[in-house]
């Protein structure tokens, strides 16, 4: 059986690798729209996380599997159609994940001064349809919408030492940016309470460890929040008893004359209803918000307007609300209200020999080890369908053959991995000099240069 996968992330890489893994005479082809493979784990992944890295040797051995083959520059819904691949392949898997953000919905959004968490994580990390962003750093306060992971990471970046932003893969470009970054104070802002957070220890812990950057937890924020975690599940009471102890912590004494430190802090039961232009109308200059009250517990609380506003100063507004998968292709079922292809157990609803894996699957939540089950769960409905006979594998199915000629048809190259191979020493080379793991190239066209495209 031929099977085709879409996406080179990890919903792709895993889907792939169980599949190869579990069926003997299985052959899968990746297909990625950029060059360079790996997904988030390459452009979403914090600079400064590297271990979490990892994963991408666990996907090159899959890419070197002989019944694997991996085809980038390939956009598919453009390049080649989905109804195409399914002409060429006994299955196809859709693991494409989530290439939009969810947008505010407020007055002012669009001042310059405001960028999407997506858009700011991909300038710093080298997505290369991200790299001419050229944020403006010149204020100092920044105001991140969200509590996720996403938000602290971005928090982080922005106040981390130099020292250790240099020795990480961040871009070069970014890193010079942010050498002349006058950002001082980060505030994240949520709707919901202390005890809604989305973000995990791990990251906290590291966010109040930062040195140089001190924590501004407000202890009112918390009041009477240990009796309420007493029986919460144990990540959460962990969570909650960290910010607790941080916001009771006296603040360091800063000695007179010296430099103040820089600074972040959490503020809660706030929703954004505006973003305000400075006088002249041509920058983001604060933000106003709507003071809200929960209803309902745990997780399923929502946050209800209580009809009081705050403003508050601002220059750079970061929006961390969430990814937004889109619709690939109009012969692929899709519900925009949820962003996910309709699907049970990865198989596409009413589209037999059509599967999803991943954020496009799921939603865009979750770490990679999330990601990971998911993609077993819908390769395991694959091999499945397989052995049950749902697909038929009478047919023989040209595979890439096929695609081939459509792609030179259509004036499109592929890039293998050894092509990628090619960038990844070139990039390991450029980093090597500058005392980085790597320095990521950010312009497709100096990475199809490289491999002779």
């Amino acid at each position: 059986p031929r099977v085709c996968v879409v996406g080179s992330g990890p919903a792709g890489f895993y889907t792939a690798q169980h599949i190869l893994k579990h069926h003997g005479g299985a052959l899968v082809d990746i297909y990625e729209k950029l060059p360079v493979p790996f997904g988030l784990v390459r452009f979403g992944v914090a600079p400064d996380h590297p271990e979490v890295k990892n994963v991408i040797n666990t996907f090159t051995q899959t890419a070197h599997s002989e019944r694997c083959a991996y085809y980038g520059n390939v956009t598919v819904g453009r390049d080649v159609t989905v109804p195409e691949l399914r002409q060429a392949y006994h299955a196809v898997v859709l693991s494409y994940g989530a290439e939009d953000n969810r947008v505010l919905g407020i007055p002012g959004e669009n001042l310059p001064g405001v960028y999407s968490a997506r858009a700011f994580v991909g300038w710093y990390n080298g997505l290369p349809e991200n790299r001419d962003l050229k944020p403006d750093l010149s204020c100092e306060t920044a105001l991140i919408l969200g509590h996720g992971n996403v938000a602290l990471d971005i928090a982080r970046i922005l106040l981390s030492p130099l020292q250790l932003l240099r020795k990480t893969d961040i871009t070069d470009s970014s890193l010079a940016a942010l050498a002349c970054s006058k950002v001082k104070r980060v505030w994240l802002v949520g709707r919901r309470g202390p005890l809604q957070v989305a973000f995990t220890i791990k990251e906290l812990r590291e966010m109040i460890n930062l040195p140089g950057a001190r924590a501004v937890l407000d202890p009112a924020d918390f009041t009477g929040l240990e009796n309420a975690v007493k029986d919460a599940a144990r990540p959460r009471k962990r969570l909650t008893e960290l910010m607790i102890k941080t916001a009771l912590e006296k603040p360091v004494e800063v000695q007179p004359g010296a430099a103040a430190p820089r600074a972040w802090g959490l503020k809660f039961q706030r929703s954004p209803q505006e973003v305000l232009p400075s006088a002249d109308g041509r920058r983001a200059r604060g933000i106003r918000m709507a003071l809200t009250r929960l209803e309902g517990l745990g997780d399923s609380a929502k946050a209800i307007p209580t009809g009081d506003v705050e403003e508050l100063e601002c220059g750079l507004v970061l929006s961390s609300i969430g990814y937004r998968s889109l619709p690939l292709d109009p012969a692929v079922p899709f519900d925009s209200q949820r962003g996910v292809i309709p699907n049970s157990s990865g198989r596409v609803e009413g589209v037999p020999g059509l599967y999803c894996s991943g954020w496009v699957k799921r939603g865009p939540t979750g770490v990679i080890i999330t990601t990971m089950n998911d993609s077993f769960d819908t390769a395991q409905s694959v091999l499945e369908d397989l052995q049950g006979g749902v697909l038929d594998i009478s047919p023989s199915r040209e595979g890439f053959g096929v695609v081939e000629s459509i792609l030179r048809s259509r004036g499109v190259r592929p890039v293998s991995f050894s092509d990628w191979e090619k960038i990844d020493a070139a990039e390991v080379a450029r980093g090597k000099a500058a005392g980085k793991p790597r320095e990521k190239i950010v312009d497709p066209a100096e990475m199809l240069q490289i491999i002779g495209h």
